[in-house]
């Protein structure tokens, strides 16, 4: 079993949003067998769509993860996002990737997504191959975009091919290491392709790239080095040996060429996702961890012998139903067993395992560590829950879901359209653990939170595009907190007669800011029995109902500490209502004395720019009451970190474009609530009063 191990590839294909990601993905699982007909957009049900838009469409089923075999190792092919600028989702697709091939665009070059992928893949330690796309383009050159890769990535590519002409003239490319030619002339067979000696006028260029191929792959074997050095020239065998470990240790990327739409050159990168990129146990194991998210020494070994992980990274709706995809990382899973979900401390029984196949799907009845599979109808799962044995439960990694900090109202453009946006909204959360719908009681409207304002674009965009959802979407607004920065020593007593028993609860308390990022922190000093301890809890639970609505404009109060140290009570009239009753407006009586004070989310914002746009961007960023932490020079430009108020940063990807000539780019995340300045509180205080005033209306 284990043995198998070796040929499993599990890789994604990382790209910019127009690099041609989706048509490579298509050619490899056509030249793999899995599809006869490319790109066919029929009843929307084509494996995945070709079309160059300017944004991906919502991705279909087959391109999530796909499985083929190639040279006899079995590939599965996982879909990174394209849309990296925040989301959780890049960072759950390279968890669960061994290796990748970055596709960057012959005439575009590295773009600034590309630059934001890679990045996010050198934090993962993901193993990497390059693919220089769409050599037949107008204005592509294939020897600029590598020395992009060097500059601007700071990464050291190894130039595996050379291609033969340039734009319409590309017809091949070069095998360096064999030095024979591999040419795509047939109209008729794209597929097809000869292999003959090199051109006579790239017989030098051969050669030189050649040397520099070798020099370069034997820097990893100190004795095969010497005896190059001496004349000896190594074997074929021998250079792969070097590649791979080179490649397994990112010390360099094997680079190769073509044309995924002429499907020129995939057919080589295909050989080299066999050749140099790394095997299920070849990769470093995923750490475990305990509830609290602290690593406990343990490690998903991968083999079928270790008790089940499995960890969840993507969950969708196709028209088979629910389908979550899994990695399984150690251990067996078996049709009919229970699995039990960390996240919920619920089991739940595997009824139906699926292996996709483009737009078709395998029914299995077993499947071991380092597969990737889709089990369909799990009830309570969501992306980024691990999956266990019960009998030995651990969880792959901590799960960290950040607060939303950013809210628009959303309203279905026809009447009849609230059930359909209901529906689409549920699959979209499962989907996504950083989205959060609640409907507003008083006003009656649906509010999609976010972790940023490019964040709910895509999710309007997945509503409208992807489930037919026609949408009125309101204008942003910001998450604020409220606090209290005083200490009040105070006294309620709730007093209710009408007729038989009544109600009477008497409370001492004392209310005084806490720590920040506490919450809310509830003790009782009472003795003597002045408040029973039975009624302790409902006094809690009285100013828990309560922090949900602050003083000053309505919005959840956060970190203060309420302390009941005396209070009264009547044999005959208190009860826990009374008490919780008392509680309640307690905190109405005395928040407001506690000098109440507006919070604003302050996110860590990390912006790359050009050298000569720095002072522009660092003068912005001060207009937006940033501050600015830090800045490091790298190869092609300033990477400058800082934290600005979220109310702030909106529109700043257009300003940051305008600023830089359109190279700039940048990523931001909630780092902690602080105070607001006054000025900005008032304003804040007085619209949000105005709006709630316009939605009674």
């Amino acid at each position: 079993m284990a043995a198998d191990l070796a040929t499993y590839r599990n890789i994604g294909i990382f790209a910019h949003v127009d690099a041609g990601k989706t048509t490579t993905t298509e050619r490899i699982l056509k030249l793999t067998g899995k599809i006869h007909k490319v790109g066919e957009v029929h009843d929307g049900e084509a494996t995945t769509d070709f079309m160059e838009q300017e944004q991906e469409r919502g991705i279909t089923i087959q391109s999530a993860a796909t499985s083929c075999v190639w040279d006899g190792h079995r590939l599965n092919v996982i879909d990174t996002p394209g849309h990296v600028d925040f989301t959780i989702e890049v960072y759950r697709s390279l968890k669960v990737l061994d290796g990748g091939v970055g596709v960057f665009c012959g005439s575009g070059g590295v773009e600034p997504q590309s630059e934001t992928n890679w990045r996010y893949a050198n934090d993962s330690e993901v193993s990497r191959i390059i693919f220089v796309n769409k050599l037949d383009r107008m204005g592509a050159d294939f020897y600029r975009v590598v020395k992009q890769v060097e500059d601007v990535l700071g990464a050291r590519p190894l130039i595996m091919v050379l291609p033969i002409g340039i734009e319409d003239d590309f017809k091949g490319c070069v095998d360096l290491l064999t030095r024979k030619a591999w040419i795509w002339d047939n109209e008729e067979d794209t597929t097809a392709f000869r292999i003959e000696e090199p051109p006579a006028d790239m017989l030098e260029q051969v050669e030189e790239y050649r040397e520099l191929l070798v020099e370069t792959a034997l820097e990893q074997d100190d004795d095969l080095m010497g005896k190059y050095l001496d004349g000896v020239e190594p074997s074929l065998e021998e250079l792969h040996k070097c590649i791979r470990k080179g490649t397994l240790t990112m010390d360099f990327f094997p680079t190769f060429c073509g044309s995924a739409f002429k499907d020129k050159g995939v057919q080589m990168v295909l050989d080299a996702v066999v050749a140099y990129l790394p095997s299920p146990t070849e990769v470093d194991p995923q750490p475990e961890v305990d509830e609290e998210g602290v690593e406990t020494g343990e490690f998903a070994i991968v083999t079928p012998e270790a008790p089940l992980r499995a960890l969840a990274f993507k969950i969708m709706d196709d028209r088979f139903g629910a389908l979550t995809f899994v990695r399984i990382y150690s251990g067996v899973l078996n049709k009919g067993d229970s699995v039990l979900n960390t996240f919920t401390g619920k089991t739940e029984r595997v009824g139906r395992m699926v292996e996709m196949h483009a737009d078709d799907r395998t029914e299995l009845s077993s499947a071991q560590a380092g597969d990737i599979i889709a089990i369909v109808g799990m009830k309570d799962v969501q992306t980024g829950h691990t999956l266990c044995d019960p009998k030995k439960p651990a969880t792959l990694e901590p799960m960290v879901f950040p607060d939303p900090v950013i809210s628009i109202a959303i309203s279905p453009k026809d009447k009849g359209g609230s059930e359909k946006m209901g529906i689409a909204l549920g699959k979209m959360i499962k989907e996504d653990p950083s989205f959060r719908v609640h409907t507003d009681q008083e006003s009656g409207e649906t509010i999609i939170k976010g972790m940023g304002e490019l964040h709910l674009d895509i999710k309007v965009d997945i509503l409208m595009r992807t489930h037919g959802v026609d949408v009125t979407v309101g204008e942003p607004q910001v998450a604020y907190r409220e606090t209290i920065t005083q200490r009040i020593d105070d006294s309620y007593t709730h007093k209710k007669q009408s007729g038989g028993s009544g109600q009477f609860g008497k409370i001492d308390y004392i209310i005084e800011p806490g720590e920040p990022g506490s919450g809310f922190v509830f003790e009782s000093t009472v003795t003597g029995g002045s408040v029973p301890r039975e009624f302790w809890s409902a006094v809690e639970t009285g100013f828990k109902k309560m922090m949900g609505t602050g003083v000053l404009a309505g919005y959840p109060c956060l970190d203060f500490k309420v302390n009941l140290y005396d209070g009264g009570f009547h044999a005959v009239d208190s009860s826990a209502v009374a008490f919780e009753l008392a509680a309640m407006a307690a905190y109405r009586q005395s928040m407001s004395k506690a000098g109440p004070q507006l919070m604003e989310p302050i996110m860590k914002v990390d912006v790359f720019t050009p050298d000569d746009h720095v002072g522009d961007v660092i003068g912005d960023l001060n207009r937006r009451r940033g501050m600015i932490k830090s800045q490091d020079a790298g190869v092609t430009g300033v990477r400058i970190n800082g934290e600005v108020p979220l109310s702030e940063m909106f529109g700043y990807i257009g300003s940051l474009r305008t600023m830089t000539s359109g190279r700039g780019q940048f990523s931001m995340e909630f780092l902690h609530y602080s105070p607001c300045p006054r000025n900005v509180a008032e304003e804040v205080i007085k619209e949000t009063k105005q709006r709630e005033a316009d939605a009674k209306k």
